[in-house]
């Protein structure tokens, strides 16, 4: 584990790897990481503006319990976004099949859940008035 993550930061490496790939797929898989970096980004700043827009929601702390969560789940896309960043450059270069993932499969089940529980406090709250 500490050899893959020793691995995101040595380029060097990077290059040791096989041969130099067609141009086009290292800068195709390098706008991928950059979406999914936006993304992290963008489940943070969701983070801090709950933090800091919300009311207080009931259930008590939810509000805290979101926040948290938009958080660390911004933080896991970040560094999910550099390790597939770096497994798929490596295939490029070995001509190998692109690893798969699941993890696009949960973050979009994670965020549709939580969507739902933020409906459910939504409705709870206005019926408590």
């Amino acid at each position: 584990m500490w050899q893959r993550i020793r691995n995101w930061f040595d380029p060097q490496e990077m290059r040791s790897v096989g041969t130099t790939p067609d141009y086009r797929f290292s800068l195709a898989n390098e706008r991928t990481f950059l979406a999914w970096l936006r993304t992290g980004l963008a489940l943070i700043a969701g983070g801090l503006a709950a933090a800091q827009f919300l009311p207080t929601l009931s259930p008590r702390h939810l509000r805290e319990a979101i926040s948290v969560a938009l958080l660390l789940l911004g933080g896991a896309v970040a560094i999910r976004a550099i390790d597939h960043w770096a497994r798929v450059e490596r295939a490029i270069r070995l001509d190998e099949e692109l690893p798969a993932s699941r993890f696009p499969a949960v973050l979009a089940v994670v965020v549709g859940l939580g969507a739902l529980l933020l409906v459910v406090a939504v409705v709870a709250g206005a019926i408590d008035g």
